[in-house]
């Protein structure tokens, strides 16, 4: 599951020039794929982990509508990656985030 969404989130944010809207939508997934990266935002305690982990909660809170995502929620649990709330997304952006992140485990950006 946790390579399935790195190889996706790979080929989808290659797909796109810098500055581009949906880059944006997907921003706070390189913290999942790059697990050195989650550390260091993790301890600064940064927005971007914030926005990440409201996700994941949304995401767990959402698991009846998409049920891909707990087999996915486990695994990044497992490298120590945990949904919690901060409250710093909004539930639109979090809703299009999470339809974004379940793409990536119904492959459709796997090559």
């Amino acid at each position: 599951m946790y390579r399935i969404f790195c190889e996706s989130y790979k080929n989808y944010i290659g797909g796109f020039e810098q500055g581009d809207a949906r880059l944006h939508v997907a921003e706070p997934f390189d913290l999942i794929a790059d697990l050195d990266k989650f550390t260091s935002e993790r301890e600064e305690n940064t927005a971007k982990y914030k926005t990440l982990c409201d996700i994941l909660r949304y995401a767990e809170q959402n698991i009846d509508r998409y049920p891909r995502l707990k087999a996915f929620l486990w695994t990044v649990s497992s490298r120590g990656i945990m949904p919690r709330f901060f409250g710093v997304t909004d539930d639109a952006d979090l809703e299009e985030r999470v339809k974004l992140l379940n793409s990536f485990l119904k492959l459709t950006y796997w090559e």
